[in-house]
């Protein structure tokens, strides 16, 4: 294929998804900021857009007047889906701005929009909704995922859908393509084959094409806006500013970390390699990890700790005074009142897992958290801080990690992808902020290139024995 033939190729890619949203734009409430303001009504234009913003930066009040602003178009209701925990808290702050929107079930209740969460999406049809809203959209990051295959299957008739989530992750071009290929935009195979190039044995590792490069990120600004803060898409930062945040690490030791496998004892802690042998010393060290927790729980301030084990959260709650846990098994009327007490201050300190209250809560009356346990994953970990370092925050932001002498390779692995996380965030907004503006703001931004190798500045990590 000939250069000029691999351009009108692309060209013939990106006319195919012509924006089919409003071609009059209604008028926008004043309530709205600035780069919220534009982002809906680019949004409402497209018909069909994903907005990937940093947490604090009002996705959830874009959401609503898009919902809104489609259900009035289409004389049709907009379903908006969002994590378990999250779905009243968005029918408070509809109520706060004076919209339509409550929680329902599969029976539906009279409203423009109608919010559920999503593990009730197989109760619903979705032909009768003239748009839906996906709220925390990273759901759809699983190329084999349940609700990503069906969300897609299910919404190709719906002419308004909206996918709203912090920055997506970077090295993640899986999670882009099922947002495209969930917007119409293209399938995930098409993506991969149109801009990149399979690199090594493993099947989820694709790098960008050379000669593609500026043609990708041109074709996701088409669809996509992706921003950390207001000034990277030209606005101001006024009242967007993120208090400090510390990481403070406290290392539990084990006597029988010490010993290696062929019966030898070490000065050093032996270091847990194999997932066997990390789930083992996470075992092992559930009271001493709990203990440690205990001594650092403040006596007068709100607090959430996070863990991954059953023991963990359950060994916490029992062994804090008045502390309160949501468990996964709870109801979910259980859990959205547990929620509502801690936001109101009712509940000083809470006890739960990331997989349960880690995504979409907004928790800035509180600015203490720790982890009585580890995993790799750093995504659960970043979504969990962000409940409380967001934008809106006004305290300094404390977080605790509390790990045995063996994970050293956890803690490891987490310092390294979010410096990897970060520098590839950069890039991207980096490439798209030109791009995104001139789609958002109808002007191009005046900036210099992006400089990979530039100094950046990272959360402070402390480290006690």
């Amino acid at each position: 294929m000939t250069l000029q033939a691999y351009r009108d190729f692309l060209a013939a890619k990106r006319l195919a998804d012509v924006a089919s949203g409003m071609a009059a734009l209604p008028e926008l409430p004043d309530y709205l900021f600035p780069h919220q303001r534009d982002i809906v009504r680019w949004s409402l234009k497209r018909g069909r857009a994903a907005v990937f913003a940093g947490t604090g930066l009002g996705k959830t009040l874009m959401e609503l007047v898009w919902a809104r602003c489609v259900a009035q178009h289409t004389g049709r209701p907009v379903l908006l889906l969002a994590p378990l925990a999250v779905s009243h808290q968005h029918e408070r702050e509809a109520a706060g701005f004076g919209l339509d929107a409550k929680v329902v079930t599969a029976r539906g209740i009279a409203s423009e929009t109608q919010i559920s969460n999503y593990q009730k999406l197989d109760q619903f049809d979705l032909s009768g909704f003239g748009g839906i809203a996906l709220d925390e959209s990273s759901i759809l990051k699983a190329y084999d995922g349940h609700y990503r295959t069906r969300l897609i299957e299910a919404c190709r008739c719906i002419p308004f859908r909206l996918a709203a989530t912090a920055t997506p992750a970077p090295n993640d071009f899986m999670e882009l393509g099922n947002h495209a290929e969930f917007l119409g935009v293209m399938s995930y195979t098409s993506m991969l084959a149109t801009f990149f190039v399979h690199d090594g044995s493993e099947t989820r590792k694709w790098r960008l094409k050379g000669h593609a490069e500026a043609d990708f990120w041109r074709w996701m600004a088409s669809w996509a806006v992706m921003l950390r803060k207001p000034s990277d898409l030209g606005y101001s930062d006024a009242g967007y500013d993120l208090p400090p945040l510390t990481k403070r690490l406290h290392v539990v030791p084990t006597e029988a970390s010490h010993w290696h496998g062929n019966g030898q004892w070490s000065m050093l802690p032996v270091e847990a390699a194999t997932l066997s042998e990390r789930g083992q010393a996470r075992r092992e060290t559930v009271e001493a990890r709990i203990e440690k927790a205990v001594a650092l729980t403040p006596r007068d301030e709100a607090f959430v700790w996070w863990g991954n084990l059953n023991a963990e959260t359950e060994g916490l709650a029992q062994a804090i005074p008045g502390a309160v846990e949501v468990r996964g098994s709870d109801h979910d009327d259980w859990k959205e009142a547990k929620l509502k007490d801690f936001a109101a201050g009712k509940i000083r300190v809470l006890v739960t897992k990331p997989s349960i209250c880690g995504f979409g809560m907004n928790w800035q009356h509180c600015h203490r958290t720790g982890f009585v346990g580890l995993n790799d994953s750093f995504e659960q970990v970043y979504q969990a801080i962000r409940r409380f370092w967001r934008f809106g925050q006004q305290s300094e932001v404390t977080a605790e990690f509390i790990a045995a002498d063996t994970e050293g390779a956890v803690v490891a692995n987490l310092e390294r992808k979010e410096r990897d996380a970060e520098r590839m965030a950069e890039a991207m907004v980096a490439h798209m902020a030109d791009l995104s503006a001139a789609e958002v703001r109808g002007a191009a931004l005046e900036r210099h290139d992006y400089a990979p190798k530039q100094k950046m500045q990272l959360p402070a990590w402390e480290e006690f024995a």
